[in-house]
């Protein structure tokens, strides 16, 4: 549990980076992405999903 806690933590971390360092550039990128057709958004999260899995599976070894 201590393991996944830091973890998760470090998952936080890395996704407010972005809002801290430069919301207004963040806002005009997120604008941007409802453009982008949700085939492309879902394939872009499944690819992000299976290279988090290898990430983990080599980690792990």
């Amino acid at each position: 549990m201590k393991y996944f806690l830091c973890v998760l933590g470090m998952v936080f971390i890395l996704e407010g980076l972005p809002y801290f360092i430069s919301p207004e550039k963040l806002k005009k990128y997120l604008a941007k992405i409802t453009a982008v057709p949700d085939s492309t958004l879902r394939l872009l999260g499944l690819a992000s999903m299976i290279a988090g899995l290898i990430l983990l599976y080599f980690g792990r070894r």
